[in-house]
């Protein structure tokens, strides 16, 4: 039944391929429609309408270059293939005009050749700075192929990993996972094999199977780039997992706040029910799966897996104390297995091309590739896949072109809330599961934001402890308490009001979370606290003992002083002063009273004869 499908789908992709026929292509995905992709599109379509072109559009999903977003990919016969990036409305119309009508490749605005080498200074896609280092499984088809087509997930031999699972019995599933070494995506990295083989063999029917897309780190994005651009190569996965453990249903629990992923979800579940790749007996065998869609209303602490199985069944989402573990007890009692996007995505190409091609990539500790988002203050911003081993430098300086304006870089914060900040001088540390837990910080579900010289590490561990502290569920005490008690006392040392015994309280609260919380929130919360204590005591002690923020993020510390020669005395910062804390006559030098400032900077802004200096 597979290869009838696949020499269907072989023609279908043909013909999307065929150079005879004209095309443009605008990434549809989240971050290009935020950043106007939508515009670009009609434009596109009411421009070709007017000139009568012939030309299709097609909305494939992210390729990952969210710095250039929106992208642009044109095609005609006779003529290379143009990736073209950060264009407006207003350049759609004159790119099109040039392309398809005198045959100009409009180099203003190029970004990349895309079928073969680079032509008159526009390099190949390959060559981009952001490509160098990637290697791309999961997101290989990401951007590539249109989302809503089975066709073209097929053609590029989807669910020929499903087939060839299929065709054996689930132990030797469990047995090819457990051999590549995948480790779960996001975050703890248990090895993925063993939970499916704990799940197959815990007493109780029926099992269920869950996937597990509520994205919630701040800055993370590549759960929500993959379904949206490769929805079957997750439903793929989930077919492969209900087969190995023994499941009949699935569940994926995706965020409500990702609408056009939970779109492109459904929509594939349907188109794989029509082709018999969901249902009752899948591809023609005598194993029958399917898959529902459920949305969650974007509580962080549900994408710890017994919160969310409660949120699951209509339950406040809260979790539980383990065991038991949902592989024996999860939906209704019954054994449940939970990986997240990243995971079910690897695993096709795992039984499609064989547990030694995935291992090949990584190390022998962290086998594979990983995909970050890259974000931050970093010149090449997006979606980033590379091996299991490279270097925090390869990333941010080769993959994502350095710092802008020529800043040095501070810090790396990686893992979202539950991650730790890792400093410049540790930029060679090879991304691993075991070196980052080494390093105070963990892989986590891949957010990556890179901070530059001009970040105060100490905001930061407030900022994500602010974060943790409002999506606590407020179930136990270590976790209810210690982040409201970390974000208070970091809110002190950032207005000026810590000691230094706040330090020591701060790291004996810390590591009282780590040991006691009852699950991984409270458990890791303290992570980006304890990671910058550890690499930036110095810049600690110059917020509680100096009262001095060496970046100037926090302004309460600012000290701001008029200069008697350059002031005029107009009196425009008196007047915008919201405390009252500058005086003096009209004409004459003001001058700021020190106990009433609060470092807000508005003297700064108003003053036109740059009179007013901070320190």
């Amino acid at each position: 039944m597979y290869d009838s499908l696949h020499r269907h789908a072989l023609r279908q992709w043909t013909d999307f391929e065929n150079p005879a026929h004209s095309r443009v292509l605008v990434g549809g995905g989240t971050c290009g429609k935020a950043a106007g992709a939508d515009q670009v599109l009609a434009t596109a379509r009411d421009h070709l309408r007017r000139l009568g072109h012939p030309a299709q559009t097609a909305e494939p999903g992210c390729l990952g270059l969210c710095y250039a977003e929106p992208v642009m990919e044109l095609r005609r016969r006779g003529m290379p293939r143009v990736l073209y990036g950060k264009i407006g409305p207003d350049d759609v119309v004159s790119i099109l005009d040039a392309y398809f009508g005198r045959g100009d490749l409009c180099h203003a605005r190029a970004l990349a050749i895309l079928n073969g080498q680079g032509v008159d200074g526009i390099p190949a896609f390959e060559d981009l700075p952001m490509l160098h280092g990637q290697e791309r499984v999961v997101m290989r088809n990401c951007g590539v192929i249109d989302p809503v087509s089975l066709d073209h997930y097929i053609a590029r031999d989807g669910y020929r990993g499903l087939a060839r699972a299929l065709a054996g019995p689930p132990e030797e599933v469990v047995d090819a996972v457990k051999a590549s070494g995948l480790r779960g995506r996001g975050g703890a990295g248990f090895l993925t094999g063993l939970k499916w083989d704990l799940c197959r063999k815990a007493r109780g029917e029926p099992k269920y199977l869950v996937c597990n897309a509520d994205e919630g780190d701040p800055g993370a994005f590549m759960d929500r780039a993959l379904i949206e651009g490769d929805p079957h190569a997750v439903l793929e996965g989930m077919l492969i997992a209900g087969y190995a453990i023994g499941a009949g249903l699935g569940y994926v629990y995706v965020r409500a706040e990702y609408p056009l992923a939970v779109r492109r979800l459904e929509e594939a579940v349907l188109q794989a029910r029509r082709s018999r790749l969901l249902g009752r007996s899948v591809l023609g065998s005598d194993f029958d799966f399917d898959v529902e869609v459920k949305l969650g209303a974007g509580a962080f602490v549900c994408g710890e897996e017994t919160a969310l199985l409660a949120s699951l069944e209509g339950r406040r989402g809260t979790p539980r104390p383990r065991p038991p573990f949902p592989a024996h007890e999860g939906i209704g009692g019954k054994p449940t297995n939970i990986n997240n996007v990243e995971t079910l995505a690897n695993v096709p190409v795992i039984l499609r091309d064989g547990p030694q091609a995935f291992s090949r990539h990584g190390t022998e500790d962290s086998p594979g590739t990983k995909t970050f988002s890259l974000a931050g203050t970093v010149n090449h911003t997006g979606l980033v896949e590379v091996p299991f081993g490279t270097t925090l430098r390869q990333i941010v300086f080769e993959i994502g072109g350095g710092i802008p304006d020529g800043k040095a870089l501070k810090a790396v914060q990686i893992g979202g809330p539950s991650g730790g900040c890792i400093p410049a001088r540790l930029l060679d540390l090879p991304i691993e599961y075991r070196t980052l837990t080494d390093a105070g910080a963990i892989v986590g579900s891949g957010g990556m934001i890179v901070m530059n010289e001009d970040t105060c590490v100490v905001d930061v561990a407030r900022y994500f402890t602010a974060f943790t502290e409002h999506e606590s569920c407020g179930k136990c005490v270590p976790c209810r308490l210690g982040t409201r008690q970390m974000h208070q006392i970091l809110k002190d040392i950032t207005t000026g009001k810590g000691s230094p015994a706040d330090l020591t309280l701060l790291r004996e609260i810390a590591e009282c979370m780590q040991l006691c919380s009852l699950c991984g929130l409270g458990r890791t919360a303290p992570n980006p606290v304890l990671a910058t204590l550890r690499y930036f005591s110095d810049e600690y002690e110059q917020h509680v003992k100096e009262r001095v923020c060496p970046s100037g993020t926090c302004t309460w510390l600012r000290r701001y002083e008029i200069r008697p020669e350059a002031c005029t005395g107009c009196g425009a910062c008196a007047r915008l002063c919201p405390t009252d804390a500058i005086s003096g006559e009209k004409g004459a030098p003001h001058t700021i009273d020190q106990n009433r400032c609060i470092g807000c900077g508005t003297c700064a802004e108003v003053c036109k004869f740059d009179a007013v200096v901070s320190e």
